[in-house]
């Protein structure tokens, strides 16, 4: 009868051994997938558009760049471009700061223009007291506008990238703002 307990208790052990085994492999693999930083983001643009077709009155979009953080690790210090085509009628213009403004002006929440102010094609802007977005959050760069007349015909593309110290290439935006029209004057005066 003892050897039949013994032998009882001797497969236990072994299955306890087993089991032991297997669960610390399955920690192990685990682990391993944890440690595979997975640095991602996403941005976008979310607009209303007004197109006028007087062409004695200006046209408008309103928009905010959003930038999203789908990886697993914060991104550190992002900034972003929205780019205008060259020799557009587009003009750019948003909520932002620049490094002279009054510190008064520097709220939290608000962006801050790092480019030449001269430059009307390309606007480089970066969060003010924000170095991180944490994975699955959002920050937006909300309510800028882009305005133009279209007493001539127009066409152009506005794109944005976005960039943090992990991406220092960039990451362009998934939907840029596709605009164009024709006159209608001068639709008639190619016949």
């Amino acid at each position: 009868m003892n050897t039949q307990k013994d032998s009882i208790e001797g497969k236990i052990k072994d299955l306890k051994e087993q089991t032991t085994f297997y669960i610390h492999e399955i920690k192990k693999l685990v682990e391993e997938q944890g440690f595979h930083k997975n640095v991602s983001v996403i941005s976008y643009f979310t607009t209303s558009l007004n197109i006028s077709y007087d062409a004695e009155q200006e046209s408008l979009c309103l928009g905010s760049y959003h930038i999203r953080n789908i990886g697993n690790q914060p991104l550190t210090n992002p900034y972003l471009c929205i780019k205008l085509p060259e020799d557009s009628p587009f003009s750019f213009s948003g909520r932002y700061v620049y490094e002279h403004f009054n510190q008064n002006l520097k709220t939290s929440g608000s962006w801050e223009r790092i480019n030449d102010t001269s430059n009307n094609a390309e606007f480089w802007l970066k969060p003010i007291g924000k170095t991180t977005i944490e994975p699955n959050e959002t920050i937006s760069f909300t309510n800028f506008q882009i305005k133009w007349s279209h007493n001539l015909s127009y066409a152009g593309t506005i794109t944005g990238f976005t960039y943090c110290d992990e991406l220092q290439d960039g990451v362009l935006v998934l939907n840029p703002i596709n605009l164009n029209g024709i006159n209608v004057g001068q639709e008639g005066s190619d016949e």
